[in-house]
């Protein structure tokens, strides 16, 4: 398949950290990726654990680095969100949730169980399936800048052994094997439709 084609989803809870780390780093790879969020709002952490900053997907990263500038400039600076946020915005314009997007992947790629078992419900809520197969995988990363960051690597290794297949449908569950023993990280995955 070529490279072009191989199209692949990225999603984590708030299509924020580990997510976005990927989709730069695949992009810069040169593969086709989209990246996406599962949550019903964007949660960054606050300047408390019981008071996180919140924002509907669709407010822009601009807005959002802005917003956490503005309420404390210095603390957002040291936790690395005013960071993170440059990054996505250079990327794309605003978070983006899964289950509004219409386009169609050959792989998703999820990072955490509960993101897997929210797209999972997705694709089990559509009204019409086709043939058009999609794989989805999970691969466990915590959500801190340092695990975004080997995550990024780790689905990057995946994606790279995926899109040498000649025969992606016939060959994924070999595939997963031989990246499990690799890499010593234990994946779902499944095949669903479009």
């Amino acid at each position: 398949m070529a490279i072009s084609d191989f199209k692949i989803a990225v999603v984590c809870s708030s299509n924020m950290n580990r997510s976005m780390e990927a989709h730069a780093f695949l992009s810069k790879k040169g593969f086709n990726v989209r990246s996406f969020g599962t949550g019903d709002k964007v949660k960054l952490p606050g300047t408390a654990q019981e008071k996180p900053n919140i924002y509907d997907f669709g407010c822009s990263y601009d807005d959002i680095y802005k917003d956490l500038y503005n309420k404390d400039k210095t603390y957002y600076t040291q936790n690395g969100l005013l960071n993170m946020l440059d990054r996505n915005r250079r990327i794309k314009q605003h978070p983006e949730r899964f289950q509004e997007c219409n386009e169609q992947f050959t792989v998703v790629i999820t990072c955490e169980e509960r993101v897997y078992d929210q797209v999972l419900e997705y694709f089990e809520n559509i009204l019409s399936f086709g043939n058009r197969p999609v794989h989805v995988i999970n691969i466990n990363i915590q959500d801190n800048h340092e695990e975004a960051t080997i995550g990024a690597f780790l689905i990057c290794e995946l994606v790279t052994l995926l899109s040498r297949s000649e025969d992606l449908d016939n060959d994924i569950d070999q595939l997963v094997v031989k990246y499990e023993e690799k890499c010593q990280r234990s994946l779902f995955n499944c095949v669903l439709f479009y």
